[in-house]
């Protein structure tokens, strides 16, 4: 191959790479193939045979005959396997295998030396071989009936290389031999007509360019018919000619496509994202399981306000509430009641005015003061102001955790109740604040009433 075949061949690929590449990309950024490549078969193999004619419907010379008018047809069996991988309902790669043979033959003497040494009348080229990778592109899916049957029409462009022996007879009946070069062909591949080899066939690239239609007869079974243009980069497809047009061919083509994979898949190639969602949106179970499901959810949203309705607002849901209709700012435990605090005996010492002063309470593993406390520590404020009195600040701690941990937790809690009263006035040196862990329980530890009430600190005067 010269430099204009490598050029050639190397935007052929490119072309179909781009193509194929686009169209992939294309599939995966758009929902028209429903849950992924996964749910189909995407697989096929094929057999197909046919026959051949010399010429295309794009019209053109041939390189054995000087005009097309002179070019006469006859037919050639072809045949062979295709495989193919579908990508999407829009584009697949495919891997074609030829082989057969071209015919034809003109009215006037053609070759090289037509006025001399001898002339050809006709021509046989046998193709032992020829391979090519091809995009197919869906042009569209039309379905019948209840979707079991269907019709794809297709096309397809792609890049291959053929091996092939052409030889010319001075009859038009294939008998006399004029040309054959028949085992010595080889060199000639890099660009030298002229040069000799030991093989048996020329090689040459070739764009293989056609549509298609298939008929869906199974679940597994096509009928796929089709017309393919070959172009060949090769001027002795037909051997020795008057001309250098490049060779060129057509065949007509009918046969069988497998689907491989699980009946149970649909085969991505008859795949319609349009009907298939027509069908779903039409499907009356789909319908009915839609509104079932909006029943459903319409239920579980009523379970959801009556779980979550707090009439009284103390935090506890009206399904859980064992007290309902508690004042506002009550504390209360976890069944909704409120938590009874013990009140020991006021103190009372000679010279000083002093009361009893509830513990102040903290939530489960914090330190944090509730706004419910404010009162009582700007009372407690007060009163270590006026008297200059000292008071000792006792943090306690449920029994949930480690023991090292609730002895921290209740020292910070002791410091956050001293923090309070630093900021209100009363100066630091006065207080005394202590963390004693889960010591001194007034509350069993057993019960979340209990461990509530054990989560405080103590005021000692």
């Amino acid at each position: 191959m010269n430099y204009s075949t490598i050029k050639k061949t190397a935007v052929a690929a490119s072309l179909v790479a781009a193509l194929g590449f686009a169209e992939t990309a294309q599939a995966q950024t758009t929902p028209t193939v429903f849950g992924g490549r996964s749910q189909y078969r995407t697989w096929s193999i094929g057999l197909q045979g046919g026959i051949t004619t010399p010429n295309v419907i794009v019209g053109g010379s041939q390189p054995f005959g000087q005009k097309v008018g002179l070019f006469q047809n006859k037919v050639g069996e072809y045949y062979g396997l295709t495989i193919r991988k579908q990508f999407s309902h829009l584009f697949g790669l495919e891997l074609e295998g030829n082989r057969g043979r071209i015919k034809t033959y003109n009215h006037d003497v053609s070759g090289p030396a037509a006025e001399g040494a001898y002339g050809a009348r006709s021509v046989e080229t046998s193709v032992n071989w020829a391979s090519s990778l091809n995009g197919v592109f869906q042009l569209g899916t039309i379905d019948f009936l209840r979707r079991e049957n269907a019709v794809n029409f297709y096309a397809k462009v792609g890049l291959g290389v053929m091996a092939f022996n052409p030889v010319q007879y001075s009859d038009n009946d294939f008998n006399t031999v004029v040309y054959d070069n028949k085992g010595n062909w080889g060199e000639e591949l890099f660009g030298d007509r002229e040069a000799t080899g030991d093989r048996d066939f020329r090689m040459a690239a070739y764009v293989p360019v056609g549509v298609g239609v298939k008929f869906k007869l199974s679940e597994v079974v096509a009928l796929n018919l089709g017309y393919t243009m070959n172009f060949t980069d090769d001027n002795w497809l037909y051997g020795s000619g008057r001309t250098d047009y490049k060779g060129k061919f057509s065949n007509v083509y009918g046969g069988l496509e497998f689907t491989l994979g699980s009946r149970d898949k649909e085969s991505l190639t008859f795949t319609n994202p349009v009907a298939t969602l027509y069908d779903e949106l039409k499907d009356p179970s789909l319908r009915n399981e839609v509104e079932a499901l909006k029943q459903r959810v319409s239920t579980l949203e009523g379970t959801v306000d009556q779980l979550s309705k707090d009439s009284d607002g103390d935090g506890v849901s009206d399904k859980f509430d064992k007290c309902p209709n508690t004042p506002a700012g009550t504390q209360v435990d976890g069944a909704g009641c409120p938590i009874k605090f013990p009140t020991p005996p006021a103190v009372t010492t000679p010279g000083t005015q002093s009361g009893y002063f509830a513990p102040i309470q903290f939530e489960f593993d914090s330190s944090v003061l509730k706004t419910e406390s404010y009162s009582t520590l700007d009372k407690l404020a007060k009163e270590l102001r006026d008297n200059k009195s000292s008071v000792t600040l006792d943090g306690y701690a449920s029994a949930e955790g480690t023991e090292a941990y609730n002895v921290n937790l209740s020292k910070d809690r002791a410091n956050a109740v001293k923090q309070y009263l630093v900021n209100a006035g009363v100066a630091a040196s006065s207080i005394n604040a202590n963390g004693l862990g889960e010591a001194n329980p007034i509350a069993s530890n057993a019960t979340e009433e209990g461990r509530v009430q054990n989560r405080r600190v103590e005021i000692k005067k």
